[in-house]
């Protein structure tokens, strides 16, 4: 009997951390925490015992000397020289499961209302982007039930588009039209940075009742701190990734890329790192790529990924827009002209491309919207000539064809909110435009 036990503990022996290390707060600047005593990696999750012993969990950001500094991912409020800090020697993790459709999550994964998860799986918050040998082709149309995309923007189920536009010009309401219409079996949907007054407008007007039963959202509103909000981009993509690897045709949408670049400027710039363009630090421009090459085709299942971009001043040419076009598969563009036309959704055809239509789309399909295009910038062109009646007919066979054909065009490009049209019906009416 002495012996099995004796056997018994030399098993469990290897698994017994010897070591229990703990640190102290001896500094606090705006949002930072410096402590010391503790040796820790970047990422990893401390926890800091304030005056009242109430548990707060922050993250390893960087180092000053010998001394650690950490960032909260809640509120510093009770924290004080001499506090007591923990390591936990593990780096943040996301609880994924089936049981997340429907649900509203903060930042880090833990449901806002009702029960937490009880079976789930973890996985990090941090993981690589595929394989570039192993990630599969685009080959397949994902329909998206928004005429304008599905006709002059085809996208591809795996690719990853940019909506780029300012304030107030409709992008939560395409992302909801997107969410509620297109052919996925999961939306995950991740509100970086948004006004806490927006959520519900978005779940309830935009999404709606059949858009969340296959969609999970996750929400670090702008009053959360910038750890929090850069966090909810990658735990939104850390979800999307637990279910492509079960084979499953995701939708990732994320708003906004400028406020997930935002909080790492803030971040970068309280632990001193150096501002670049327009202030933003240089681990922005290294963040992006990292976040948005994580979803694309894999070789189960998919994520096609949709990120809005909060462009600076109607500046399409503004640092993270730049950057981000640069990044990824396309941008479909809002036009706040079109917007004050009362044009819905307002995109704007002639400056926005999928690099990927031409290689996923019929050859008459891309005839047809090769032709429209063509009427469409002859029109915008000689706008202001035929608007005052400058214009003589007859004087150009192309602009009589533009002017001719500007009118079906328009009506095909328009959409009302809960409109529904399937691909190939949006295929047939841009078809009839020219019969």
């Amino acid at each position: 009997m002495i012996n099995l036990n004796f056997d018994y503990l030399m098993n469990k022996i290897p698994d017994i951390n010897y070591t229990y290390s703990e640190g102290v707060v001896v500094n606090v600047i705006g949002l930072t925490i410096e402590v010391q005593g503790i040796t820790a990696f970047v990422g990893e999750v401390c926890n800091i015992y304030n005056i009242s012993n109430e548990e707060i969990s922050c993250e390893v950001v960087g180092f000053r000397d010998k001394n650690v500094i950490l960032m909260p991912l809640g509120e510093l409020i009770g924290i004080s020289p001499g506090c007591r800090v923990v390591p936990t020697g593990n780096p943040l993790t996301v609880k994924c499961s089936d049981e997340l459709f429907g649900k509203v999550l903060d930042g880090l994964g833990n449901p806002l209302a009702g029960p937490e998860i009880a079976r789930y799986t973890v996985y990090s918050l941090n993981a690589s982007p595929p394989d570039p040998l192993k990630r599969r082709r685009i080959t397949e149309i994902l329909p998206t039930g928004v005429r304008a995309i599905d006709g002059f923007l085809t996208c591809g189920e795996g690719q990853r588009i940019g909506i780029f536009a300012g304030s107030g010009v409709g992008k939560s309401t395409t992302l909801g039209m997107i969410a509620r219409q297109a052919k996925a079996e999961v939306n995950v949907i991740a509100l970086i940075g948004e006004r806490g007054r927006e959520v519900l407008d978005f779940i309830e007007k935009d999404l709606g009742v059949e858009g969340m039963k296959k969609s999970i959202i996750v929400c670090a509103t702008s009053d959360k701190s910038p750890l929090v909000r850069l966090k909810g981009a990658f735990t939104a993509t850390a979800i999307a990734e637990y279910f492509r690897d079960q084979g499953k045709k995701v939708i990732l949408m994320m708003d906004s890329v400028t406020r997930f670049a935002m909080a790492q400027r803030e971040i970068g710039l309280a632990i001193g790192e150096p501002p670049a363009t327009k202030g933003y630090t240089p681990s922005v421009f290294a963040m992006l790529p990292k976040l948005m090459e994580r979803s694309g085709m894999s070789l189960k299942g998919s994520i096609t990924a949709f990120y809005t971009v909060l462009v600076d001043g109607d500046d399409f040419n503004e640092p993270i827009a730049d950057a981000t076009r640069g990044i990824l598969d396309g941008h479909i563009v809002l036009s706040r002209a079109l917007a004050a036309k009362n044009h819905y959704p307002a995109i704007d055809v002639l400056a926005s491309v999928s690099r990927l239509m031409s290689e996923i789309a019929t050859t008459e399909h891309k005839q047809e919207a090769s032709m429209a295009r063509e009427l469409m910038a002859t029109y915008k062109d000689s706008e202001d000539l035929i608007n005052i009646g400058a214009y003589v007919k007859g004087s150009s066979t192309k602009i009589d064809n533009a002017i001719k054909y500007n009118d079906s065009i328009e009506a095909f490009l328009k959409q009302g909110i809960n409109e529904i049209t399937e691909f190939d019906q949006s295929l047939n009416m841009l078809k009839n435009i020219f019969n």
